[in-house]
């Protein structure tokens, strides 16, 4: 197919992740559903088009020769990287594959060098499989570093950071993907300062006028003035009274096992908070996956681009069944939206 020259919205790119998880089926479902009309899939073509027969729909799918060109509606438009590691349709869903690593790994480099020619708007990634991506030799842990070091300029990586949000609750990580041991030493006043201020900005682009900032602590009862550790002392609270001092509603620290409950946001108890600052990632994943994974989502934060991605793995256990439900990344497209309109 043929690009055009006329002004157009920019589309929003979807990965299609790990070929043996489900993401090519909840990219299926989406688009299946109507509501990925202004979306293009960065993958393989085979794949989506067996997908698409695993959800039980019979939309037609169009090869793009680039990602930003305009297409028909009622289609499910595939762009397939040149050089797309060959015979992915081949390979056993359920299982990890090195091949599927590395696929998975060549449609992330391309969707984001797609965003910075100016032809996308934002980046939705479905699930990949980090153990995939090790035996394919990836050496990222996961998106987010992967991501950031993608969007370097001089060979200097933005600073990141990774939330997780649904209509209750948001939680942005410290420390992310590492050893809890290492994300302890991580943790300092310049890291938990720089923290607060990428989600104070990231809550004014979400609309909020006045972002509202919780602070947990990392040990019991946030270190009950030093008994249980000194992490707060030392390195939390100076950082949160340096918040203060540059005029962003940040408290805290807060005992990590009651701050969520008092964020939370629900028409029987209005939130306190608009966003609590975790320290490690089960601390701050595990209350908003509690809630539900169906509506979560994965924004992350500080990039130079949007990129939002489902609040769930590749469910191999599933994978190939048309099972697999497409709710999450339907709100990971949503925020996508909102933020890159």
């Amino acid at each position: 197919m043929s690009t055009s020259t006329s002004a157009k919205p920019s589309p929003l790119l979807i990965t299609q992740g790990d070929v043996c998880g489900i993401g090519p089926e909840i990219i299926a479902r989406a688009f299946a559903q109507g509501q990925a009309a202004d979306c293009r899939v960065v993958g393989d073509v085979a794949v989506l088009r067996r997908a698409l027969r695993q959800v039980g729909a019979s939309l037609p799918v169009l090869q793009l020769d680039s990602v930003d060109e305009p297409v028909p509606p009622g289609t499910l438009p595939v762009w397939q990287p040149p050089g797309l590691e060959a015979g992915l349709i081949d390979l056993p869903q359920g299982r990890i594959e090195a091949k599927a690593g590395a696929a998975a790994a060549q449609c992330i480099r391309a969707a984001v060098q797609a965003l910075q020619a100016g032809q996308g708007s934002a980046i939705v990634t479905a699930p990949i499989h980090k153990e995939a991506l090790h035996a394919a030799g990836v050496d990222y842990p996961g998106h987010t570093e992967m991501l950031q070091a993608l969007a370097a300029i001089d060979g200097q990586m933005p600073p990141v950071r990774m939330m997780l949000a649904n209509e209750e609750l948001r939680t942005v990580l410290v420390t992310i993907h590492c050893a809890l041991r290492e994300a302890i030493e991580r943790i300092s006043e310049a890291s938990v300062l720089e923290t607060i201020r990428i989600s104070h900005a990231a809550l004014l682009r979400f609309g909020f006028k006045q972002p509202r900032i919780a602070v947990a602590g990392l040990n019991p009862h946030a270190g009950e003035g030093g008994l249980f550790g000194r992490e707060e002392i030392d390195h939390i609270a100076p950082a949160i009274a340096r918040a203060r001092s540059l005029a962003l509603d940040a408290s805290g620290p807060y005992a990590p096992d009651t701050v969520f409950m008092r964020a939370r946001d629900t028409a029987e108890h209005p939130g306190e908070f608009d966003l609590v600052v975790a320290m490690t990632h089960d601390h701050g994943l595990i209350p908003v996956k509690y809630l539900g994974v169906e509506q979560g989502v994965n924004v992350t934060l500080g990039l130079p681009f949007v990129r939002t991605s489902p609040d769930h793995g590749t469910a191999f256990d599933i994978a190939g069944q048309g099972l697999a439900d497409a709710a999450s990344l339907l709100a990971a497209i949503r925020i996508a939206r909102r933020l890159s309109a």
